[in-house]
């Protein structure tokens, strides 16, 4: 998996398409194989990697994140989209969670993780 971080994103400004057409070719999948392990056509794919299709629905994107070993909230973020687990975490709990969220702000990568692994532990997982 490739990270390339610039700004708060810690994702380079690659397009959805750009970056599966990328990492896909990297791994020397074929176009048409990779389509037929994600059930979809080959045309659409190639318009997906091309950028001129919406990337897919997130049942999809995660299918490509596993095939060419990218974490698949990452993908989804470069498809525009929240994994829909968290999406319902966040309903449920709304201000605190975008409390908390934006506290995160403008944190590194590593702090964020660190602090991740702080909240397991005092969940006792």
């Amino acid at each position: 998996m490739h990270k390339q971080e610039t700004g708060d994103t810690g994702m380079s400004g690659e397009r959805f398409g750009a970056f599966v057409r990328r990492e896909r070719e990297a791994k020397e999948i074929g176009l048409r194989e990779m389509a037929k392990m994600i059930g979809v056509s080959p045309t659409y794919l190639s318009k997906v990697e091309r950028d001129e299709f919406s990337p897919p629905a997130e049942d999809k994107v995660k299918a490509i994140a596993k095939i060419i070993n990218c974490d698949a909230d990452e993908l989804l973020a470069r498809a525009g989209r929240v994994s829909s687990d968290l999406s319902d975490i966040i309903r449920r709990r709304p201000i605190e969670l975008a409390a908390l969220l934006r506290t995160t702000k403008g944190l590194k990568a590593e702090d964020i993780a660190r602090l991740a692994c702080e909240v397991q532990k005092a969940k006792g997982n």
